[in-house]
């Protein structure tokens, strides 16, 4: 199969883009110049088969170590590692401040105990956070991708 890949980017699951995929994005941005109407994601899957998981991290090493660990272990398949961002919450009665990391982890919803469970044994906090929301929609094929890459 002919790849082009977009300059200064890797190859990867959506960085790598087939020849006819190329070809059928020249032609869908003539179509969508003409059709205001037309949509890029799936319907909504009211299943929730798909999560979005959420995790904050003291530092980006802490960060960048679970995110490797999940993927290897194929609780998900993609973590983004988002470096700074500031939580403001309340800690044993103080107002607390704190610089952190956020993992954006996609995975299956069915995985979301088991990747509970494994971020609170290897996280530092003494409360980690592990809050997961139901992707509804997106884009068909990354969709079939994470199905595809984290099983059952």
């Amino acid at each position: 199969m002919l790849l082009l890949l977009l300059p200064g980017l890797r190859s990867g699951p959506r960085r790598a883009f087939p020849a006819a995929a190329a070809a059928a994005m020249a032609a869908s941005s003539t179509a969508a110049a003409a059709s205001s109407s037309s949509s890029c994601t799936a319907p909504p899957d009211p299943s929730g088969s798909l999560s979005a998981a959420f995790v904050t991290c003291p530092s980006e090493q802490v960060a960048k170590e679970i995110a490797r660990a999940v993927v290897e272990r194929r609780l998900a398949a993609c973590v983004n590692v988002v470096p700074r961002i500031t939580s403001i919450y309340e800690w044993k009665g103080k107002i607390e401040e704190d610089a952190e990391v956020l993992l954006m982890i996609k995975t299956r919803s069915s995985r979301i105990p088991a990747l509970a469970e494994f971020v609170r044994s290897v996280h530092p906090y003494e409360v980690a956070e592990v809050i997961a929301v139901p992707i509804q929609q997106g884009n068909p094929p990354y969709l079939q991708w994470v199905k595809d890459t984290v099983p059952e």
